[in-house]
């Protein structure tokens, strides 16, 4: 009997420490699946460059790239540096501007029938034809490398957040009024509270869209920067490091993605579908 019970505990302190482990992994779950998936595909891609003999010049393998990245990586730092830097302030000023314009849209009707169809005009320009004018108008230098990446930034950000201060719930509205509350003081403790979850849904999609802008103000014209160092590996038919150079752009984008949902979760502590 006693031995019945040492085998009972025994498999009841084997199933809590099993349940202890599944609950402790399974905040990474998402991460080691991500991982192998990542694993994965780049087994499959090198499998190709051996199985066809598909030529480095047209195809670098996996092995070639991380060759070229082990080889280059001050080059690719350096050039990160102003890719980056560019990106960044395009960042701040497409959304700060986009967030001031939507809460000019809903404090007056009239302002947005006037200039939302702009917005929707200088969206539907492709991003390549604006870049060649902004390079006449701004020179070769950083402003309109910034210009362009606030552009590509500002539309998302507008829509999301005029859709997020007019997302309120109708009784808090009328709570601040009874509270005698002012505009500024409904705005900022009302509206923005409510628009949260939206623009931080816009600010990621928009931290990868600014290196994307970045990058083809580089294109059109630069000397430094990882828009500037793909033209470069491409007309040099350095595939390894073009390849190396695109990597270095995910990375950046991926940091900036990282680092806004960090900023989210810091910003917003309750539940976004509650206030829904």
């Amino acid at each position: 009997m006693q031995d019945v019970d040492t085998n009972a505990v025994t498999g009841a302190m084997e199933m809590k420490t099993a349940a202890f482990s599944l609950a402790f992994l399974k905040p990474y779950r998402s991460v080691f699946m991500g991982a192998l998936g990542f694993a994965l595909l780049l087994g499959l891609w090198q499998l190709a460059i051996d199985l066809f003999s598909i030529p480095i010049y047209l195809v670098p393998a996996p092995s070639d790239v991380a060759t070229a990245v082990f080889q280059s990586y001050r080059l690719l730092a350096a050039n990160a540096v102003p890719t980056v830097s560019e990106a960044f302030l395009g960042f701040v000023l497409g959304n700060v501007i986009a967030i001031l314009v939507a809460a000019a849209f809903v404090y007056a009707r009239i302002i947005e029938e006037m200039f939302y169809p702009v917005a929707i005009l200088i969206k539907t320009i492709p991003i390549v034809a604006i870049a060649p004018v902004l390079k006449i108008m701004l020179g070769n230098g950083l402003e309109p490398k910034v210009v362009v990446a606030a552009l590509i930034c500002f539309f998302p950000t507008l829509v999301n957040a005029v859709r997020g201060f007019r997302a309120v719930d109708p009784q808090l509205l009328e709570l601040m009024h009874v509270l005698s509350a002012s505009k500024g003081e409904t705005f900022l403790r009302v509206r923005i509270q409510s628009a949260l979850p939206y623009i931080f849904s816009a600010l990621k999609i928009s931290v990868t869209m600014c290196v994307l802008g970045a990058i083809v103000g580089e294109w059109i014209g630069a000397n430094h920067g990882i828009g500037y160092l793909l033209i470069q590996s491409m007309y040099e038919f350095d595939t390894p490091r073009l390849f190396a150079s695109i990597l270095t752009a995910s990375a950046i984008a991926i940091v900036g993605f990282a680092l806004v949902s960090i900023a989210e979760k810091w910003s917003i502590r309750w539940d976004p579908g509650l206030t829904a």
